[in-house]
């Protein structure tokens, strides 16, 4: 069973992600589980067959630390690597081609925290990608644009699984904004002359600095923009997926 994280920013649509893709798989003929990592989630618009929640809940962890919500996020952020094989155990005998993993709502405490890296490692190195979620909100400027760059080379580089780079909600803004985030990722002097361009003179010097390094690094990374919505995008994600796991073959349909 290969298996998808979502990360990314609080807000950016993961959740909501998760269970358009399954549903999107099960459309198409392709089985998919879900596994729900985040153990403050409220509502979830899909039914997990594993769940965090089972093990450890965010209200149980401020009344037995006695902490408040953020304390309590870090502490379960450790309980949910220490957790990891008893949640694994069931995600073990599922039959499906696809575990979908959505991840904490907070970007730092699964992505930076050792528990994120425990939790990947648990999943397998070898049947895992990372699904980067970014909105668009944060990347209608040039140097919003870069921002999201840097945070996307920084999950890229902190897990050392493959990284898809997805752009959520393209539903939701207009065609020309679209097609100018989508131009910015797929041509990189496209992007540095508009931050050169931009009249924000403190971050443009930091935006181009930064472009440098992820250029330098090899880490800039061409968006999928998708749309939980229509759907639109999510078949280019499962190809990109399948690239990664069979070398672009297609799995066999399992679901009439």
């Amino acid at each position: 069973m290969k298996k998808i994280v979502f990360v990314g920013t609080a807000g950016a649509g993961k959740t909501t992600l998760t269970a358009a893709f399954q549903n999107w798989m099960h459309d198409n003929g392709y089985d998919a589980v879900t596994m729900n990592l985040d153990p403050g989630a409220d509502r979830l618009p899909y039914s997990p067959d594993v769940d965090i929640r089972d093990w450890v809940k965010l209200d149980d962890v401020m009344k037995d630390y006695g902490l408040g919500p953020n304390g309590a996020q870090v502490v379960a952020a450790d309980l949910l690597a220490l957790n990891m094989d008893k949640v694994l155990e069931p995600a073990q005998k599922l039959d499906s081609d696809y575990l979908l993993v959505d991840t904490p709502g907070q970007l730092e405490l699964f992505a930076y925290r050792q528990s994120g890296s425990i939790v990947i490692e648990k999943l397998g190195l070898d049947d895992s990608i990372i699904a980067f979620v970014t909105e668009p909100a944060m990347c209608r400027t040039p140097t919003g644009f870069v921002s999201s760059a840097m945070l996307f080379a920084s999950v890229n580089f902190r897990f050392d699984v493959p990284t898809l780079n997805i752009l959520s909600k393209s539903d939701i803004v207009t065609g020309d904004e679209l097609a100018r985030i989508m131009e910015w990722s797929d041509s990189e002097s496209r992007l540095y002359e508009d931050i050169m361009d931009s009249d924000a003179k403190a971050s443009k010097v930091l935006s181009v600095e930064v472009f440098k390094a992820l250029q330098e690094i090899s880490a800039y990374s061409e968006m999928i923009p998708v749309s939980s919505e229509d759907y639109s995008g999510l078949a280019d994600v499962y190809g990109k997926a399948q690239g990664i796991f069979q070398g672009g073959e297609d799995l066999d349909r399992r679901i009439s």
